[in-house]
Parts: C-alpha cells; sequence; structure tokens
C-alpha cells in the first residue's frame, strides 16, 4: 500500500509540474527580463530561404509572394524551392515565379525523399550566410526576415524561432482554438527558456533561421527534423532563441482526426530524437537536461503517468474516502470526453469540454508514437496535413 500511495502522488507530481510548475516558475524567473537587440535594418547579411513542398499547389504562390513582398533587402536573399515529386500543379506555379524573381532557384526531386533529405540537400546549394527554413503553408509578415537576422549579430546565437500564430480567417471550429491556444503556450515557454539559458527545446519547425555553419544533416529516417537540428546547435554550444516578434501565419487544423495523425508523427520523431540527444539529456542539474525534462521529456512519458496513476488510484480507492473522490474527479474528465464527442455529432461544442478531449487525445498520440518509434521507423517521406481552404 505504501508503495502505491509514493506512485500516486509520484505520477500527479511529475504531471504538474511538467503541465503547471515549470511553466510558472519560467513565469517568475523571467519577470522583468528584457535584451535590447539592434534594429532589423542594421544587420543584413546574405540569406536563404528554403522551401520543401510535396503538393502545394493551393500554398506555394502565396508563400513565395509573401517572402518577397517582405522588407528585407531583395538582393541579400535568395529562395530555394525543392519540389518532392509533386503531382499537382506546384512545379508549375514555382517555375512561372522564377520569372518574375531572379533570385527564385527551383529544384525537383522525381522520387519522394521527405522534408529532412530536401533540407539536407538545400542546405549545402544556399550560398547564404544564414538559412531560413520553412514550410510551403506558412506566410511571413512583412519584417520577420529582418526581426530573425538582427540576432546574428551575437555570434554565439546559432538559431531562431519566429512566432507562430493562426491566421485570421481561420475559424474556431474543430479543435482550431485549442490547437492556438497550446502553440501560443508552447511558444512562450520556449521565448523564456532562451532568455533564461540561451536554449529551446525544439523551435516550431514553420519557420527559423540557422547560421549555415552550425547546419548538421538529419538521419534519414528521423521524422521531426527541426528538433533534431535545433539540438545539434545546442552541441555545439551555441544560443537558440525564440523572436516573439517575428510574425509567421499558418492556418490552424480544426479536424481532429488530421491533428492527431501530425501528433503521431511529432511524438514518433520525438523519441527518435531522445535516444540521439540521450546525453544531453543525462544531467537534470544541468540547463539542458533540467529545461528537457520539465518541458518536453516528462510530457512524453503523460500518457503512461497516467495509466500508472489511475492504476493505484483504483487499488487505493477501494480503502480511502480520498482516493475514491479523486478517482471520481478522474472518471469525470473521462465522461466530459464523452459528452463533447455527443455534442460534436450535432454539431455543437462547448470550449472548455473541447480542451479536455485535445489533451487527452494529445496524449494518445504521444502513446502511439512511443509505439511506433519503438518498432522503427524506416522512412521519413511525410504526408503534409490537409490544408484548409
Amino acid at each position: 500500500m505504501l508503495f502505491l500511495h509514493i506512485l500516486f502522488w509520484v505520477t500527479l507530481a511529475l504531471i504538474l509540474h511538467t503541465y503547471l510548475v515549470f511553466p510558472l516558475w519560467l513565469d517568475i524567473r523571467v519577470k522583468g527580463s528584457r535584451k535590447k537587440f539592434p534594429s532589423p535594418e542594421a544587420y543584413s547579411p546574405f540569406i536563404s530561404i528554403i522551401i520543401p513542398a510535396y503538393n502545394e499547389e493551393s500554398v506555394i504562390r502565396k508563400k513565395i509572394e509573401s517572402v518577397y513582398s517582405g522588407s528585407y533587402p531583395k538582393d541579400k536573399m535568395e529562395v530555394l524551392v525543392m519540389s518532392d515529386a509533386s503531382t499537382d500543379r506546384t512545379d508549375a506555379i514555382v517555375l512561372e515565379l522564377k520569372n518574375k524573381y531572379s533570385s527564385l532557384r527551383f529544384y525537383r526531386s522525381d522520387n519522394r525523399i521527405g522534408k529532412p533529405s530536401i533540407l539536407n540537400r538545400l542546405v549545402k546549394e544556399a550560398s547564404g550566410e544564414i538559412v531560413v527554413l520553412t514550410d510551403a503553408n506558412v506566410l511571413l509578415a512583412e519584417d520577420t526576415l529582418g526581426l530573425l537576422t538582427r540576432h546574428f549579430t551575437d555570434p554565439e546565437t546559432g538559431l531562431v524561432d519566429t512566432y507562430l500564430t493562426g491566421l485570421t480567417q481561420t475559424k474556431n471550429q474543430g479543435i482550431a482554438y485549442q490547437e492556438k491556444k497550446y502553440t501560443s503556450r508552447e511558444i512562450m515557454i520556449k521565448y523564456k527558456e532562451g532568455l533564461l539559458w540561451g536554449i529551446i527545446m525544439g523551435p516550431s519547425g514553420a519557420c527559423y533561421a540557422i547560421r549555415k555553419t552550425l547546419f548538421s544533416p538529419v538521419p534519414s529516417n528521423f521524422l521531426v527534423d527541426d528538433f533534431y537540428i535545433n539540438m545539434k546547435v545546442l552541441e555545439q554550444n551555441h544560443k537558440a532563441i525564440v523572436e516573439p516578434s517575428a510574425r509567421v501565419f499558418e492556418d490552424t487544423t480544426y479536424k481532429l482526426k488530421e491533428a492527431f495523425r501530425r501528433k503521431v508523427r511529432i511524438a514518433t520523431g520525438n523519441f527518435q530524437n531522445l535516444r540521439a540527444f540521450r546525453k544531453l539529456f543525462r544531467n537534470i542539474f544541468k540547463p539542458a537536461g533540467f529545461c528537457f525534462w520539465s518541458h518536453k521529456g516528462i510530457r512524453w512519458f503523460v500518457p503512461w503517468l497516467i495509466l500508472l496513476n489511475l492504476t493505484a488510484n483504483l487499488i487505493l480507492a477501494v480503502h480511502y474516502p480520498l482516493y475514491l473522490a479523486l478517482l471520481l474527479i478522474h472518471l469525470l474528465f473521462l465522461i466530459l470526453i464523452f459528452i463533447d464527442n455527443i455534442l460534436g455529432i450535432f454539431g455543437k461544442q462547448i470550449v472548455i469540454l473541447r480542451f479536455v478531449t485535445h489533451f487527452y487525445s494529445m496524449n494518445l498520440a504521444l502513446a502511439a508514437g512511443l509505439i511506433k518509434a519503438l518498432k522503427g521507423v524506416k522512412t521519413n517521406v511525410w504526408e503534409p496535413t490537409e490544408r484548409n481552404q
């Protein structure tokens, strides 16, 4: 019984630490912290914007136009687009835009090779001192590139992430609102990690800048390239930070099924990275180890912590009223998921209920990702999340 008491409270403490305690602790530590940086116009190195694309005909024109319509000097930039054997009009649209923009370079793979392999190839081709890695469906604000590059006046800075937010026309359907809130919270946690230690636990992947000399080729079977690239920067003793003023925009998927599929892929890649960088995360008393386990590592195992906690709770509830009350609270959350799904059938939703569904769905994806990672990953070829039209 003593073991069950300990198991219950330790697992609960770990869950609360990663979701509540650590973010609050960061808030307290960085409160009032501000760093001054030069204006975006003060430093304009030659940069290469790299865009992998697979069947992106609905977004690729807007993407390229958003890059060239920005305020960054056009003679200090090039755009490299690689089509991953696209079967729609992606290639034709990019080739058409090449006639308009002389610094736009187009590449094509006749066979699917996956986003990480595209990044590896295009970084080799890039001429820029700084490379900006960005997804095809992510639009840039006018001053984003300048806000990113100004941080590289600090020779210790190796990677700078953007602030990803939803497009204004995205409706709060399905889980869109919950996804936007979760993403915003994650970015601000990373921003505070960067302020405190010069460390972030992976960029958003939507758009971030890195010194070309610090880029490390991503292994051929890795699914989450941005986390791998970020950790390699930290291994080389350079800083990784977030620039919250550098805004990029992406339609947030509102379909739970699409979000779940994407999160399973990300979770699988996360466990690949955990194995690859276990030495970096081993010491929890160093910033990298403490930050990783507090922000990411514990969270990746929350599905199993919930299972252990619930198992201990079930047994203890037979003997102690306190544990019976706690068990009833846990069962209430499961009932709320059922109610949320019933409402969804009729096209209705209550925001707080959808947050509960979103939380448990994320953790199911993490569990599925661990199982897939243990089975082994043979290819990093991806299918993009369904684009909102």
